[in-house]
């Protein structure tokens, strides 16, 4: 079962959410339930997944089912950087995906 946040729930303070689960136990496919989720709520959103990653495809997440969602390849060694520079954006924070 997933549990989620709602926004009345969050009183402007962020949260880290870990879906984990064995080998084909369906995570990627609720992350991807989960963005579809947020661009219907017009939610501002960054996926990133490891450049090292290329099983499906070089730029998108894929799940095993071959849902798809795009998301930008960096390498992990510089999501400290990248994560940082989202949060200096200030007021326009979007939801951050992390996909490792």
């Amino acid at each position: 079962m997933f549990l989620e946040r709602s926004m009345s729930q969050a009183d402007g303070i962020g949260w880290i959410e870990v879906i984990c689960g064995s080998m084909f136990s369906g995570k990627t496919e609720e992350l991807l339930r989960r963005v579809k989720r947020a661009k219907i709520a017009k939610q501002k959103i960054k996926i990133f997944k490891p450049k090292k990653d290329v099983r499906y495809d070089k730029k998108k997440v894929i799940s095993h089912d071959q849902n798809s969602i795009k998301s930008k390849p960096i390498f992990l060694c510089l999501l400290a950087t990248k994560i940082k520079t989202i949060l200096s954006v200030g007021s326009s924070l979007p939801n951050l995906w992390i996909i490792l």
